[in-house]
C-alpha cells in the first residue's frame, strides 16, 4: 500500500513541477506580465489563459457523463467573495497556487501573498463562524 501511496505522491509532484515550469516559462506568474493582463494592456496572457480553459473543457468532455452533477447551493458570499478573490489576485499578482511558482522562481516578495492568503483564510473562518453560518460546501470551513 505504502508504495502505491509513493507513486501517487511522486506523480502529483511530477505534474505540480510541469505546471509550475510551464506557467513560469509562459510569464503566468509574472506580476509585470500579470498586471498588464488585467488592465488588457497585453492580451496575450489573457489569450493563454482562455486557451488553456477552452482546452481544459475539450480534454475533460468526454468525462463529463461518468462525474455525478453536485447540487450546489448558490451562496450569498459568492459574488463578493469572488471579487476580493479576484481584486487579491490583482493586487498581489498571484491566486494561491502560483504564490508557490513564484516562491520557485526566487520571487520573494511572494511570502507576502503567502502570509495575506493565510490570514485571510483565518479571518474568514472566524468571521463566518460568527457572522453568517451559511453552508459553506466543500469548503470544510
Amino acid at each position: 500500500m505504502k508504495k502505491t501511496l509513493l507513486k501517487q505522491y511522486l506523480s502529483y509532484a511530477f505534474l505540480g513541477l510541469t505546471m509550475g515550469f510551464v506557467v513560469a516559462r509562459i510569464g503566468f506568474a509574472d506580476y509585470d506580465e500579470l498586471h498588464k493582463m488585467f488592465i488588457f494592456a497585453d492580451l496575450r496572457m489573457l489569450i493563454s489563459f482562455a486557451a488553456a480553459v477552452v482546452l481544459s473543457m475539450i480534454i475533460l468532455l468526454p468525462f463529463s457523463k461518468k462525474i455525478p452533477k453536485q447540487h450546489k447551493i448558490f451562496q450569498p458570499g459568492t459574488i463578493p467573495g469572488s471579487m476580493l478573490f479576484g481584486f487579491g489576485w490583482a493586487v498581489s499578482g498571484a491566486c494561491p497556487s502560483l504564490v508557490f511558482v513564484q516562491l520557485g522562481s526566487g520571487k520573494l516578495a511572494a511570502i507576502l501573498t503567502l502570509i495575506g492568503i493565510y490570514i485571510g483564510v483565518l479571518l474568514h473562518k472566524k468571521i463566518h463562524a460568527r457572522y453568517f453560518r451559511w453552508d459553506t460546501g466543500s469548503c470544510g470551513v
